[in-house]
């Protein structure tokens, strides 16, 4: 049951619109902010949207080894993967604060259990 009797169904409809828009709001911000991961001391970068888009990657000259492309590949790897790992921290700090908002125990901000 509800503290206080019936839930306000206006109110809670009211609710989950802030917080959907909120939520599109932090999803645009997420896609509009970029980070940079790097592999190498810094011969290979990449950056990626906050929502997980590759949109450059920048190897050094010194990186290159026509001998050694393993390494090179490695590091591109490298590179990529400390991008996504700062692009999901991002997220995480963007989104974390909304999804505990939708609630996760019994009687969260809607007064539904689970929501």
């Amino acid at each position: 049951m509800f503290p206080g009797g019936q839930p306000d169904m206006a109110q809670l409809l009211k609710q989950a619109q802030q917080m959907q828009q909120q939520l599109v709001a932090a999803q645009e911000e997420l896609a509009r902010t970029e980070v940079i991961g790097t592999a190498g001391g810094g011969l290979v970068s990449a950056t990626m949207t906050g929502d997980g888009e590759l949109t450059a990657l920048t190897i050094a000259p010194a990186a290159v080894d026509p001998e050694d492309l393993e390494t090179l590949q490695d590091l591109v790897v490298a590179a990529v993967r400390d991008a996504k790992r700062a692009a999901d921290e991002l997220a995480a700090g963007a989104m974390g604060p909304l999804a505990g908002g939708l609630g996760g125990g019994p009687g969260g901000p809607l007064g539904l259990p689970g929501f």
